[in-house]
């Protein structure tokens, strides 16, 4: 009689253990993410995806990092759910999508990030006011420079002697078209403008240059060039400090986005959601600043969590 009872205890726990493995499964979120877009957020999605199969082992991330100009068409044709942008998307970007899906794409704040004004370590430049910088790089000089300025004596300093080199990015990258908008005010670049498909390449070609000046991400910088602070509207010299750059105060702060093809009134699917979770928890901010980006505030990401129906986060 107690042996049958054992022999009962015993098939009732492998039944409970049976019955327990279905949920268990269900539970694990598997799946592949395809994401495309930004080339300055390349760094960041993929220690994203690394950390995501680290706490899913079923979810893998793939990523095309050609551009935040690439992201929109991506996201309109459906080849993509997720696209990562430097930069907020073009009004005629959001109507595109409207009239191809019938519904806004959402957007996401991931983290905060600047464009910088770079020189070589040896250049003593101190600061550039904003009018300056339009006449450095503009054609069309919208911003208030008054002239073009060719050579670096025109900027108060005899050393580097001769002409600015001028650095940037190409046309399908997010920080060219915001550095166009904010620095040039939607004016037209120099035609002697040497453009990169990276921003650090632009830091490179600027290391190797005394006389060369550009612009790039700030998490690309390196011992070799220094970030030049800018003079504000009321006259102030701000540096890209990462407080400054969190609150706007920097003038070519910006914040980075990932926008999700989801039709209203749909919760997201469990990868994206993981995804998601993981960028805008504690976790995913830190690995922001370890990249070389900014954080964003507490506020923003509770304010994004309640919105998109997530987990709290301690």
């Amino acid at each position: 009689m107690q042996r049958g009872g054992k022999a009962r205890r015993r098939w009732l726990g492998a039944l409970v253990l049976m019955l327990a493995m279905p949920v268990a499964m269900a539970d694990e979120v598997v799946g592949s993410l395809g994401a495309v877009g930004s080339d300055t957020l390349a760094g960041l999605m993929l220690r994203w995806g690394e950390q995501l199969t680290d706490r899913h082992p079923g979810i893998r991330l793939q990523l095309q990092a050609s551009g935040s100009a690439s992201a929109p068409p991506a996201l309109v044709a459906g080849t993509t759910r997720l696209g990562p942008m430097s930069r907020a998307m073009s009004d005629t970007e959001r109507r595109d999508f409207i009239e191809r899906h019938g519904y806004p794409p959402v957007e996401i704040e991931v983290a905060r990030d600047a464009l910088v004004v770079i020189v070589h370590r040896h250049n003593p430049l101190t600061q550039l006011s904003l009018a300056e910088l339009d006449g450095i790089f503009s054609a069309t000089r919208r911003c208030g420079g008054g002239h073009a300025i060719n050579r670096w004596r025109e900027l108060g300093i005899e050393r580097p002697r001769g002409g600015l080199a001028l650095h940037g990015r190409n046309a399908a990258s997010g920080t060219y078209g915001l550095f166009r908008q904010r620095a040039l005010c939607n004016g037209d670049y120099r035609a002697r403008l040497d453009e990169h498909p990276g921003s650090a390449a632009v830091v490179a070609a600027v290391a190797a240059s005394p006389r060369a000046i550009g612009y790039a991400g700030r998490n690309h910088l390196t011992a070799g060039v220094r970030a030049l602070p800018l003079v504000d509207a009321e006259g102030r010299a701000v540096r890209p400090d990462p407080e400054r750059v969190r609150q706007g105060d920097y003038p070519l702060s910006r914040t980075l986005y990932l926008y999700l093809n989801l039709p209203p009134g749909e919760a997201l699917p469990g990868p994206e959601r993981a995804f998601v979770e993981l960028i805008l928890s504690p976790e995913g901010q830190e690995t922001v600043v370890e990249l070389g980006f900014v954080a964003l505030p507490q506020a923003t990401l509770e304010r994004q969590r309640r919105r998109l129906g997530l987990h709290e986060t301690p």
